[in-house]
């Protein structure tokens, strides 16, 4: 791979300045993280149709501006707003409401269950939508004058001010209209609507033959079992189906997805002229993927466009993108040459061309020119740090990056205009946001944040790229004290996460409750370290899959490389290390901590993946197979049978009600450590489920704080 960076410290920075004076508090970690020091994109930025003028709201008022800025001026404000709707009898809004534009001159928005169209010349409302106060996961129809949601586990649609029942036969493990497949593959909702709002595909899954994993909810006196479906790896999995119900008919069908039942019915898009829905159908060893054609009419396959085989997995998480007034091609994401990139097809399953290619990632795909020439993405082309966007041309493959690199982007493309908003961070920047035009040359700066750390006593926040076992690069951040002098011997406390779809260091502004207490950390005179191992996000498949069927095992020997490193420097005090993360970083800090001759000393570790057998089906057989085909694999990553080697303090935190790492995990884990005879610290948030939230998340941070204090 080639060199982004030098190899040693590719950016090091400074947010502190002479006059700083303040010391970071447990509140400001906790409640300040967002709220004061997070620097979001300017509320509701975006480009008025047809224009070339933005729109943003401040101060609970609408305001439209041209691109140069010269012309500005507050179109709707919230009080127009509720004195409109209190004349039709519409609830009044306590904030400026969360819109669409439809027009140049109507905005779309709804109001607890009602769809609202508010006219802002004529100061209209008109209601186009009402759905029941109990619907929920409602799906606007592309006409915007129909919705689908469901109530409970059936489906329902609103037409006319009409209820439809779509399906009737939901409970008792019958579930229609949500999500499937616990979230995994992209999968976000249960509800496709027809391009031309004539038909909704829809999820049907039937998962009353996994098991009912027993929460428990000590509210109630007695407490009171909460049963989840939860089909931990090996066991029974929920059964999918794909159904169309036809609008005007009234009648459903169902797509004959075939056998085994037990597959994953994936990235579900429906073709332009409403004739066929594709389907990626995985098998349940996720190694086999077939992109396959049904007619919506009578649910029969047509064709399986082709097929993707991995020795490891496949894992599609993309509908397919067909280009616009084209009915025949479309664009489809794949990781088959190493990286994730996007593919041209046409309808009868024939590879176009391959229109991104090389060693980076394409991270997302943003849409096309007015012409359909070119697409827009964002990618990691320039550096694994960043995200770029870039414009492609499909016919040569010609790709013009549009933003400057350095930081990460968001870009609000204008359809046939040469003009984009370009909104980013970076790790001196908070929040940047320009008007620019397509060599990326600054039009217009909308926004430019002041430092919100300005006031406090910050150090510097350093970058570095290092080798690690078979001369992999690897990235990592440093943390260091506001008084930093190379010359003593610091603490370090390690964050890590190491797990897969994630990536903890990105060139960008410190923000949220992990860096803010990493900051205040490093005032109270500790190293922060934090770095990515093989198995994360954004470094290419081999990368992303040197973790499959031994979990915890290369992770462990990436972060000892960071070890390594951080001894390099001569400022770390080898014999004071530390390390804490939750979830998949949980399961790391413990592996850390059992795995490693003790190199660390103090570790605290939320919401643990204890032994991969109790992890679900769609994610943990992905990386680890079943416990039957991989009894190695599952034993050597299974913690359990590390307990023995525990010697520094270990902290473990969770949810009581964890619906996603369940409580089983770390119970098992105390039970087998006053077996042997070995302590062990634990704090159960009762009621929580896969994190800690509200005010009982104060008691979190000083917990782990006090932690390191008391014994690092």
């Amino acid at each position: 791979m080639r060199k982004l960076f030098f190899s040693i410290l590719v950016l090091s920075i400074s947010i502190s300045t002479l006059a700083q004076k303040k010391e970071l508090t447990m509140e400001d970690v906790v409640f300040n993280s967002y709220s004061k020091f997070y620097k979001a994109t300017t509320p509701q930025l975006s480009w008025v149709p047809q224009s070339e003028k933005i729109s943003f709201v401040k101060k609970n008022g609408l305001i439209i501006e041209s691109a140069d800025g010269k012309n500005s001026s507050v179109v709707l404000t919230l009080d127009k707003i509720n004195n409109v709707m209190g004349k039709t009898g519409v609830d009044s809004l306590k904030r400026f409401p969360s819109f669409s534009w439809d027009s140049e001159s109507t905005i779309r928005f709804w109001n607890n269950n009602k769809l609202l169209k508010f006219n802002i010349e004529e100061k209209s409302v008109e209601v186009l939508v009402t759905v029941p106060k109990d619907g929920e996961n409602k799906t606007l129809s592309g006409d915007k004058l129909k919705a689908a949601y469901t109530i409970e586990d059936n489906l329902y649609l609103t037409k006319n001010g009409k209820e439809i029942k779509i399906t009737s036969d939901g409970g008792n493990g019958i579930v229609n209209g949500k999500s499937v497949h616990r979230n995994e593959f992209g999968i976000e909702g249960g509800i496709f609507w027809s391009p031309n709002s004539n038909a909704i595909a829809f999820y049907r899954m039937d998962e009353s033959m996994v098991t009912e994993y027993p929460l428990i909810d000590i509210t109630k006196t007695p407490a009171e079992v909460v049963p989840t479906r939860y089909p931990m790896a090996g066991q029974k999995s929920h059964h999918v189906q794909v159904g169309v119900y036809n609008i005007e008919s009234g009648n459903t069908v169902w797509l004959k997805t075939g056998e085994p039942v037990e597959q994953y019915l994936t990235n579900v898009t429906w073709g332009p002229e409403e004739k066929f829905i594709y389907i990626a159908i995985l098998n349940r060893d996720q190694n086999n993927m077939q992109l396959t054609k049904f007619d919506a009419a009578t649910g029969e396959k047509v064709k399986v466009l082709f097929e993707e085989n991995d020795e490891q997995y496949v894992e599609p998480e993309h509908q397919l993108e067909f280009l616009p007034n084209n009915n025949d091609k479309f664009l489809w994401f794949s990781e088959r040459d190493g990286f994730n990139h996007l593919y041209l097809y046409n309808t009868d399953g024939s590879l176009i061309k391959q229109v991104t290619k090389g060693d980076w990632v394409t991270l997302s795909f943003e849409g096309f020119d007015e012409d359909t020439d070119n697409i827009f993405i964002s990618a990691t082309k320039d550096s694994p740090l960043e995200n770029n966007f870039y414009k492609v041309n499909i016919g040569d493959g010609k790709i013009t990056r549009l933003t400057e690199s350095g930081s990460r982007h968001r870009l609000y493309i204008n359809k046939g205009e040469n003009l984009y908003i370009d909104s980013y961070t970076n790790a001196s920047a908070p929040r940047i946001t320009n008007i620019v035009d397509e060599s990326g040359k600054v039009f217009r700066e909308i926004q430019n944040e002041e430092n919100p750390l300005k006031e406090f006593n910050i150090g510097k926040v350093e970058y570095i790229n290092f080798k690690g076992e078979d001369d992999i690069d690897l990235y990592g951040q440093i943390f260091l004290p506001p008084d930093f002098d190379a010359s003593k011997k610091y603490p370090v406390i390690v964050y890590v996460y190491g797990g897969p779809h994630a990536q903890v260091v990105t060139n960008r502004f410190p923000m949220g409750r992990y860096d803010i207490w990493a900051l205040m950390m490093a005032q109270k005179g500790y190293v922060i370290f934090q770095m990515d191992n093989r198995g994360s996000a954004n470094r290419g498949l081999e990368f992303e899959q040197a973790i499959h069927r031994q979990l915890g095992t290369n992770e462990i020997k990436d972060q000892l490389s960071g070890i390594e490193y951080l001894k390099s420097l001569g400022y770390i005090d080898e014999n004071r290390i530390g390390v804490w993360g939750w979830s998949y970083g949980g399961f790391m800090t413990t592996s850390l901590m059992l795995r490693t001759n003790d190199v660390y000393k103090v570790g605290v570790a939320g919401g643990t993946v204890v032994d991969w057998k109790y992890y679900e089906v769609m994610y943990g057989e992905r990386y680890m197979d079943t416990p039957e085909q991989n009894p190695e694999g599952y034993k050597n990553s299974c913690l359990l049978n590390h307990v023995d080697k525990l010697n520094g303090k270990l902290l473990l935190v969770h949810g009581t009600e964890d619906p996603t790492v369940v409580i089983q995990h770390v119970l098992a884990f105390a039970k087998k450590a006053a077996n042997i005879n070995k302590p062990l610290d634990f704090f159960p948030y009762v009621g929580h489920g896969h994190g800690v939230r509200g005010k009982d998340a104060l008691h979190l941070y000083n917990k782990i704080t006090n932690y390191f204090l008391n014994n690092l």
